[in-house]
């Protein structure tokens, strides 16, 4: 022991024991437990290169000390479960995998006694691995308390409908682990989940996590803002399992934690590591603002154009899961479509005085129609009687909704009013895109903002120019796989980062997607809020 303290460089409060394995008792385990790892060696005459475990504190979720049913046995058991980074047995990379280490306790005859040793070792255990955890820039992090009570809604019919086999398979047992009490809900329609959590005691819930794809998610946040006490339930921990087909922020919360590319059960496995390890860090949020005055809160991405309609058209083939998108790219590549429409966008460091002025000297900062639009209403004319008629209902639904208030102290005016100096309009109207991202996946295999964090306060506004050929915005795609497009030479991409944003489509038709949801077509704008939510991550 002193030869390991000496390594480490510090005093460490060791804890020693020797104990059999679990299952044969023929095997004699030497424990040792530092303020970072759980050392395992085994007492035998084979090389101790073969039989010693070390296993960082940082990689386990949970410890239990339990007795067996047999009266006759007064031995007491321990059991650690760990999710160590290892090598794939199949491909390339590394992955958590689950090593549990169990041991039989039976020094002394009475079993109370070797039950509160090993009670002892589980606490010990407990403690410095919470003691362990990754301070983000030096800062200790927020945990959930323990014991953590969880309402977990599953949408049974996310991806391809697998999420409940997954949570029997994986989830279930890893909160068991963990020690995590919790509540499952299944949802049974669309919006259950936001009249659910709008109308729930939060007060019985330390967490609400979401095992779908991003759209319950959406449902929740939505829901918890629905609320007359919204100020409280937007800070209720939120998590999330990926059980779906996107699985966007569930890929960006394992991207944040500096892991190497995982999808499928292997991402599922990595996020549920670090729900059980209960790390709270607070998630932007993104106000949407409808032309018809609804207002949503998006936690992921604003799109039109050709990632809109690749999203919602590929819904045809979700039967093949995370596949549904390329599959859904191919077909839309073929018949690649031209949007028309108006960008405008509030710089991340606007100056007010250089803006205004180069503004006023390029370009209107109102967006108005061009005269072949076939939308008849323009952002700047509040006198048109249809215009009239939407600004007053969305003067009404700004007076008296109460989850609005404190939260329109903005940078956006209205939609029907011109635009402040500082906003830069985009001189182009013919695009093939229009993406915001504020995380940093668009899904799996999709590093569309490779260096967006959770709470930066930033918008990623990319779009693409009208002109590009198949062939290059292919080539863009494939390079997204890894975050190598925001570094490609490619000249109709742009991508500049933002507080806010606006757009109007020309069309009379279309799709515009928030978090991957279907909303309003129409003219829309949006802008950041900092750290409004609070996320389970890494």
């Amino acid at each position: 022991m002193d030869l390991k303290r000496a390594e480490h460089g510090h005093n460490m409060n060791t804890l020693y024991g020797e104990f059999t394995a679990t299952g044969n008792q023929k095997v004699r385990c030497a424990v040792s437990l530092t303020d970072r790892e759980l050392v395992v060696q085994r007492l035998t005459s084979i090389p101790a290169g073969r039989n010693r475990v070390v296993l960082s504190l940082k990689d386990c979720v949970g410890c239990r000390a339990y007795r067996e049913d047999d009266n006759a046995d007064s031995a007491a058991y321990l059991s650690a479960y760990f999710y160590p980074f290892k090598r794939r047995w199949v491909g390339s990379g590394f992955s958590r995998q689950r090593v549990e280490q169990c041991f039989r306790l039976a020094a002394l005859q009475d079993p109370r006694a070797n039950l509160d040793e090993a009670e002892k070792w589980a606490r010990a255990v407990r403690e410095r691995s919470n003691r362990c955890q990754h301070h983000r820039d030096g800062v200790p992090p927020s945990e959930l308390s323990h014991p953590c009570r969880m309402m977990l809604l599953v949408n049974p019919h996310s991806g391809k409908g697998q999420a409940l086999v997954l949570y029997n398979n994986h989830v279930q047992r890893m909160l068991n682990e963990a020690g995590v009490l919790h509540t499952l809900v299944v949802t049974e329609r669309q919006n259950h989940a936001r009249e659910l959590v709008r109308e729930a005691d939060l007060s019985q819930w330390d967490a609400l996590v979401i095992m779908s794809g991003d759209g319950l998610l959406f449902e929740v946040i939505n829901g918890l803002l629905d609320r007359s006490d919204w100020k409280e339930a937007i800070r209720t921990p939120l998590g999330i399992l990926p059980g779906g087909s996107g699985n966007a922020l569930a890929a960006s919360i394992h991207h944040y934690a500096g892991a190497s590319l995982v999808s499928s059960e292997e991402l599922l496995v990595s996020c549920g590591f670090l729900l059980c390890k209960g790390v709270v860090s607070r998630m932007d949020l993104v106000s949407v603002h409808l032309f018809s005055g609804t207002r949503l809160f998006s936690f992921l991405s604003l799109a039109w154009g050709f990632v809109a309609d690749v999203d919602i058209e590929s819904e045809k083939y979700r039967h093949v899961g995370a596949a549904r998108f390329t599959v859904g790219t191919l077909v839309r590549l073929a018949s690649l479509r031209v949007y028309k429409g108006k960008l405008a966008y509030l710089p991340l460091e606007a100056d007010c005085n250089r803006m205004g002025s180069r503004n006023s000297n390029n370009h209107s900062a109102t967006l108005h129609n061009s005269r072949d639009s076939p939308l008849q209403n323009s952002f700047h004319n509040s006198c048109h009687s249809n215009n009239s008629l939407k600004a007053r209902r969305f003067e009404r639904l700004r007076s008296s909704s109460k989850t609005q208030t404190g939260l329109w102290n903005s940078v956006l005016p209205r939609l029907e009013e011109p635009l402040p100096g500082n906003w830069v309009v985009v001189p182009e109207e013919d695009f093939v895109l229009v993406l915001a991202m504020y995380q940093s996946h668009l899904a799996e295999d999709l590093l569309a903002a490779p260096d967006a964090t959770l709470d930066d306060g930033v918008i990623h506004l990319f779009y693409v120019k009208a002109g590009i050929s198949r062939a290059a915005l292919l080539r863009l795609f494939l390079a997204m796989e890894k975050g190598a497009h925001v570094t490609s030479s490619c000249a109709h991409l742009v991508h500049t980062k933002v507080r806010a944003l606006r757009m109007e489509p020309y069309s009379p038709k279309g799709i515009i997607t928030v978090d991957g949801e279907v909303v309003e077509y129409g003219p829309v704008q949006a802008e950041v809020h900092q750290g409004l939510a609070r996320l389970i991550s890494a």
